[in-house]
């Protein structure tokens, strides 16, 4: 079994939680590749702009430099240059021959455990043709890659987080991914989407113990960089209404049900503004109350139902 995996490292300042992160990364990722070489050959690349190519180390695959960002595509107020996710997942099918049979994106501060390709080889042999997993929170006292034994041994909390994504390379030319960007709110379901669309058989696995990350800052929601989450939402809207639109799509009664819970329930497409604005500034107890409410209006429905009978 042939997996190709990429990440996007980047350079960055030593306040950066990435500074520590990603070289744990780095190395827990090639020891997965060696412990797994029993039952898959791992190609491991790397998308990265011309800037970050000093830190990569010489046991990835670099793939053409980046060109454009977010930055190209509309203006913000403060300026990040975070890649387009598409361009990423394009030099990973674009890097990889047509003999590969999966691929796998994860963030580049997402380790994995020793066993995770043979965990990933064995997954796939359940039929699951698309996945993703999500990862386990350790403790961040942990700053140097030589603890990574340390780092294996602690179990950590499960996390609702999406950041590491297998699927089927023959899958992706389907994939419809806009210009949503890596860094922002909103990418992992732009991923997920697509898995749920186009895969036969997919699963979330929300339980497994084969990758963790050092900590949970979750930085990503500085309100700073809200309008990069808007931009994301606007492409994740623009992706499900695109997908739903699709014949195959269509006859997956329990996706189409998942695309409209989230436009309506995540994203809040189609709410009345002032109503979500009201709704926001409820305090916990009348929310609560009108909750019960609604629940028991609906039982007197049934009730009354059951009667009329």
């Amino acid at each position: 079994m042939n997996f190709a995996h990429i990440i996007n490292p980047v350079q960055v300042k030593a306040t950066s939680d990435l500074f520590v992160a990603q070289p744990v990364t780095f190395e827990s990722m090639a020891r997965a590749r060696q412990n797994g070489a029993a039952l898959a050959q791992v190609t491991l690349l790397t998308a990265q702009y011309p800037e970050d190519r000093d830190i990569i180390p010489e046991w990835y695959v670099q793939t053409p430099d980046l060109i454009e960002s977010v930055l190209d595509k509309t203006s913000f107020r403060k300026e990040r240059k975070l890649p387009i996710m598409r361009h990423i997942l394009d030099r990973l099918y674009d890097g990889t021959a047509e003999d590969t049979d999966y691929l796998i994106y994860s963030n580049a501060d997402i380790a994995l455990m020793p066993f995770f390709y043979e965990a990933i080889a064995k997954i796939i042999e359940q039929g699951y043709d698309a996945f993703v997993i999500n990862r386990r929170t350790i403790s961040k006292d942990f700053t140097q890659p030589e603890e990574l034994p340390l780092m294996y041994a602690e179990v950590g909390k499960k996390h609702p987080g999406f950041d590491c994504f297998v699927f089927r390379r023959s899958l992706y030319p389907q994939f419809i991914l806009g210009d949503a960007c890596l860094g922002a709110n909103w990418i992992g379901r732009v991923l997920i989407v697509n898995l749920m669309a186009f895969a036969n058989k997919f699963r979330v696995f929300e339980q497994a113990h084969l990758t963790f990350h050092l900590g949970d800052d979750r930085s990503w929601r500085n309100p700073d960089f809200a309008d990069y989450d808007a931009f994301n939402r606007q492409a994740l809207i623009t992706i499900i209404h695109q997908l739903l639109e699709k014949p195959h799509v269509q006859q997956k009664p329990e996706v189409v049900h998942f695309f409209q819970e989230i436009l309506k329930r995540d994203l809040k497409y189609g709410v009345d503004p002032q109503q979500q604005r009201e709704q926001e500034q409820t305090p916990f107890l009348p929310k609560l109350t009108l909750w019960i409410r609604k629940v028991l209006h609906k039982l007197a429905e049934r009730m009354a139902r059951k009667l009329g009978k």
